[in-house]
């Protein structure tokens, strides 16, 4: 029969071996979305394997954004040192414009062209929606926010 004291020590042991093995299989599921997203240069620099999932993040270049025909529209994601073109098919945020960030999934096709899937536009402490403007002007109480 056991000591108390041995029991106790017993159940202390199993408890923490639980809670590490918890915390090995939490991390373990996470490994893949730690990352929030990766650059233009980046991507370059290391590629992910073709047709794997990941989010791109960067700005949208000056020019680039073209609709076509068909739906889609083609943009540049770019940072301080390169760019990745985009593709996309479906509605883009309201907020999405040039010189905007944007944060896209999507995958990496053979022609280093980035096939997106959902396109999600940033914006800074500043933003505040189009109607919440036009009721604090309606009200005589906008104040526009200062520049830097």
């Amino acid at each position: 029969m056991l000591s108390r004291k041995r029991k106790r020590i017993r159940l202390i042991f199993l408890g923490l071996t639980l809670l590490v093995a918890s915390a090995l299989l939490v991390g373990y599921a996470m490994k893949d979305g730690i990352e929030f997203f990766k650059t233009p240069s980046e991507l370059i620099d290391d590629p992910p394997p073709f047709g794997k999932r990941f989010r791109l993040g960067g700005v949208v270049s000056p020019g680039s954004i073209e609709v076509s025909t068909d739906g889609s529209v083609s943009f540049e994601v770019a940072d301080q040192s390169a760019s990745i073109q985009v593709i996309f098919f479906g509605i883009l945020p309201d907020l999405f414009e040039e010189n905007q960030g944007v944060i896209t999934t999507g995958i990496l096709t053979k022609e280093n062209l980035f096939s997106a899937d959902e396109v999600l536009a940033k914006h800074d402490e500043n933003y505040m929606p189009k109607e919440l403007v036009d009721s604090l002007k309606e009200r005589g109480v906008y104040v526009k926010p200062l520049k830097d």
